[in-house]
């Protein structure tokens, strides 16, 4: 691929992937300067003993719970489940439950998908006791004004102008939303959180400098690619998932599993025209686990080619980018870049508008079609 191609800055998506480093500067600098008036609210929603937190979204706003529960619940000491909008609206009763304190923390890029709406909707009718903390990309988005007119039991948290991706494919709105819920569940912390921060913007630079290297497998002949993650990662992997799929329209057709569960009957799926990308843990203990399978896929005979992210120095792999953040949780942002560039330049390959991939139409920035039914 050409470096015009790989680095196509024409495109909206472009843009916002690379803007992402000097993006989670300003997210960080934003959740700090708040960070009495988000105490000030979080800290009595946390004294309640049987609280439960419920981290929700639709499509990638939904993986961003699914990377962050493990981690909110560590931070906050509170039961903590990540549960999708488009769970919630179909059964509500199923996971809210009446008498149990509940902060609904809603994950918007726009605000107003249907469905973000509803669950809002939904677990005030649901839960006696109910709190909601909206963080969003979109000021003007149906969830920032609700949050705004509820000050009683609501906040929200506006993030900067350029997390509002104007591509149809979430990039700096993802990783900066993951961002902040892992500042926020810790926010009484976040004085000490700079060294972290500026770890994760050394790598994000370090993974853009990487892209070229990246760009050489897309032009190898592959036709599916699986992502394997572990604990937080494990969401991560689903949302790179989700990004590779939807920027090549479908052609290249995505899995995601743990490095353990991928054991059980999923790895069949592999082949020779199968890539796939180890989202490494920076977890001693755990990487134990997940080198185990790595080091046993290099020796298939079928030459599988594989992307590793951070991992043992002495793995064998078709491209090696390093993950020099040792027990920094927050490494699982810049991670999610690896699913980005790969779907960023396989789009361009493939002759499609990153910004735009659905040919069909059949996808959109903001869910369409969407009907939302009461009782």
């Amino acid at each position: 691929m050409s470096e015009k191609t790989i680095n196509n800055i024409d495109l909206h998506t472009g843009q916002e992937i690379f803007g992402q480093p000097n993006l989670w500067e300003d997210v960080f600098n934003l959740i700090n300067n708040q960070k009495e008036r988000i105490e000030s609210f979080i800290r009595p929603v946390l004294e309640n003993q049987n609280l439960k937190i419920v981290l929700t979204g639709a499509g990638s706003s939904a993986f961003i719970g699914e990377a962050a529960q493990g981690l909110v619940q560590s931070a906050t000491i509170r039961s903590t489940q990540a549960i999708a909008t488009t769970d919630i609206v179909t059964h509500p009763e199923l996971f809210f439950l009446k008498d149990t304190p509940t902060l609904l923390v809603s994950f918007a890029r726009s605000g107003n998908s249907p469905e973000s709406v509803e669950a809002v909707n939904l677990a005030n009718q649901h839960c006696k006791n109910i709190y909601h903390f909206i963080i969003t990309c979109n000021k003007d988005g149906q969830l920032a004004r609700y949050g705004k007119a509820n000050p009683e039991n609501c906040f929200s948290l506006v993030l900067p102008d350029e997390s509002n991706d104007k591509s149809l494919a979430m990039t700096g709105s993802f990783t900066s939303m993951l961002l902040s819920i892992l500042l926020v569940a810790d926010i009484q912390n976040i004085g000490n959180k700079n060294q972290d921060i500026n770890e994760i913007i050394a790598l994000g630079n370090s993974i853009l400098k990487e892209n070229k290297t990246l760009a050489t497998v897309i032009d190898e002949p592959f036709d599916r690619v699986v992502f394997l993650g572990s604990g937080p990662m494990l969401g991560v992997a689903r949302e790179c998932h989700l990004k590779l799929q939807e920027l090549t329209d479908g052609q290249i057709i995505c899995k995601h599993d743990s490095f353990l569960g991928f054991r059980h009957g999923p790895r069949a799926v592999v082949n020779e025209q199968t890539l796939v990308v180890y989202l490494f843990s920076n977890n001693s203990h755990v990487l134990r686990y997940e080198q185990d399978l790595a080091k046993d896929t290099a020796t298939d005979p079928r030459n599988i080619k594989t992307i590793a992210f951070g991992g043992p120095e002495d793995l064998a792999s078709t491209i090696k980018i390093d993950n020099n953040t040792e027990n920094n949780s927050l490494h699982v942002v810049p991670a999610t870049m690896i699913g980005q560039l790969l779907g960023y330049n396989k789009s361009l390959q493939l002759g499609f508008n990153p910004d735009n991939p659905s040919v069909s139409g059949t996808i959109s920035r903001v869910v369409q079609g969407v009907n939302i039914y009461k009782k």
